[in-house]
């Protein structure tokens, strides 16, 4: 029987192709420390139990399909505390902010469509589009330049007749990288001038180190009908089994369409949007130390790096995740003999391998992202078997 060309032309998640190794190094006995998914071990607020457990409704009933009332106004407050003012109906219940991406790029995209993307991108980007029949065209970055990418002389010239859209994380993953005010407002003019959506994943938002605090792209003056937001609670609150997120847009005629999408699956889980809901009561202080701890990771992540000769690696200024640059032929190569052939006192650790970061073919085969999710003491053992590893395995290279 047959298969799609569109799901043959996608590929394996890089954060978890590796589970099948993970599975057996286990199985060995041995340990391994996960760099390689952004699954926070930050406690998620006792709110969201507490809704959770308080539910009386004698019927687990469908949701609304554009959302729960309760969680579209919590979302329509938070934003209104931004800055951002979105009228519900500007605002849809997705599952997590991946099927707001994928719903999106159903409405947006036909056979032949671009998608602007600076690179590397969070790898399911790919598949969303993939899915949609449309393609990537990248915005190059190098980890030399820390991944920058906010530059008008770059990305104009790698719009076509086929770009639907431009696609930025910010805080990124998988760099870090946080766009200025300026870069935000060349951007939001970029996609005006050229009738583009800009496509705006901030689920990172609240983790920032460089001093700048909570900003939305829907903040600024008249972002108009141009600008798309992708939301969710999964990294801000840590909880990702959670999975709720949502759309946003002022584009009345692109909510419309996506509202198709939502009644076609019916509704997101009710239960969790309720608990959602009660999430965004939680008060300014959780974020603020929630940042200070992911704040000392990241610097002891990156002191340990730097320790490691001939790695490339630029501090990042937000997110929870950083790439880098490592001194092996392979990195898939590496991933998989550390999971088969390493290990230091029953230990052995996990990153993503960087190609599949790429639209780009060729790049990315030496880079990694590293997740800094990991308390302190873990991470600064996972740096060193990093270490350990990387150097037992420049001997058999």
């Amino acid at each position: 029987m047959k298969l799609s060309k569109r799901v043959q032309a996608c590929e394996l998640s890089p954060m978890r192709k590796f589970h099948p190794f993970a599975v057996e190094a286990q199985a060995k006995g041995r340990k391994i420390y996960h760099l390689n998914i952004g699954q926070p071990d930050i406690a998620t607020p006792e709110v969201y139990f507490d809704a959770v457990r308080n539910f009386a409704s004698p019927v687990l009933a469908y949701a609304e399909s554009p959302g729960v009332p309760s969680y579209l106004a919590a979302v329509q407050a938070y934003y209104d505390r931004l800055g951002a003012h979105y009228d519900e109906s500007e605002i849809l219940a997705t599952t997590g902010g991946s099927e707001a991406l994928s719903i999106l790029m159903q409405c947006i995209l036909d056979p032949g469509s671009e998608v602007l993307i600076p690179e590397p991108f969070y790898p399911n980007y790919a598949t969303f589009i993939c899915a949609a029949f449309g393609s990537i065209r990248p915005i190059p970055t190098s980890p030399e330049e820390g991944y920058h990418y906010a530059d008008r002389a770059l990305i104009e010239p790698l719009i076509n007749e086929n770009t639907r859209a431009i696609l930025i994380t910010n805080p990124s993953n998988p760099t870090g990288v946080i766009l200025t005010a300026e870069e935000r407002q060349m951007l939001l003019e970029l996609a005006r001038e050229h009738d583009l959506y800009l496509i705006c994943d901030e689920v990172y938002r609240e983790f920032t180190y460089n001093g700048e605090g909570l900003v939305t792209m829907g903040a600024m003056e008249d972002p108009g009908e141009n600008l798309v937001i992708v939301d969710s609670i999964s990294k801000r609150f840590s909880a990702c089994g959670a999975r709720i997120g949502c759309l946003i847009s002022r584009n009345k005629a692109l909510m419309a369409e996506a509202l198709k999408f939502c009644q076609a699956r019916l509704s997101v889980a009710t239960l969790d949007q309720l608990a959602a809901a009660a999430l965004y009561t939680v008060d300014k202080s959780y974020f603020e130390e929630v940042r200070e701890e992911y704040k000392r990771r990241r610097d002891t992540m990156m002191r340990k790096l730097k320790a490691i000769p001939n790695v490339t690696c630029e501090t990042p200024d937000g997110a929870f995740y950083l790439m880098a640059a490592l001194p092996v032929d392979d990195a898939d190569k590496f991933q998989q003999w550390l999971l088969t052939d390493f290990e230091d006192h029953g230990e052995t650790v996990m990153f993503s391998p960087g190609h599949s970061f790429y639209a780009t073919p060729g790049k990315g085969v030496n880079e990694v992202r590293i997740a800094y999710v990991l308390k302190e003491s873990d991470l600064s053992r996972a740096i060193d078997l990093l270490a350990l590893g990387i150097e037992a395995y420049q001997k058999i290279m």
